[in-house]
């Protein structure tokens, strides 16, 4: 179960990936375009990452941090060419919460975006 706060994978996913999320949010790496045969469309929905800017980069914080904590290569090789890989990344959220109320109710700077969901 999902019931508040944000995960990023960066790899596969197992399939009825959703089932139980009622809160929160996911950014899922959809590397072989494949995601969404994976995923419980009854119960979240899944939206492309094109035009969410303020999100863009609230990912693009995340997989930083993740390759200054870990070395990750993948992690690397996605900020090399993060408008590329960006797109390739699938928003998932409950059915009923707006994409605007994500990351809180008041607008946010960029900086503050990885400190708002930890």
């Amino acid at each position: 179960y999902m019931t508040g706060g944000v995960v990023t994978i960066l790899g596969e996913t197992g399939i009825n990936f959703g089932a139980g999320m009622t809160g929160g949010f996911a950014y899922v790496f959809d590397e072989f375009n494949h995601f969404e045969q994976r995923v419980n469309t009854d119960l979240v929905d899944v939206l492309p990452m094109k035009d969410l800017n303020l999100l863009r980069e609230h990912l693009r914080g995340i997989v930083d941090a993740h390759l200054n904590e870990t070395g990750s290569e993948r992690a690397e090789m996605m900020l090399d060419d993060f408008p590329s890989y960006c797109e390739r990344f699938k928003l998932i959220k409950p059915k009923g919460l707006k994409v605007e109320d994500l990351l809180g109710k008041r607008g946010r700077r960029a900086n503050e975006l990885l400190l708002t969901t930890q």
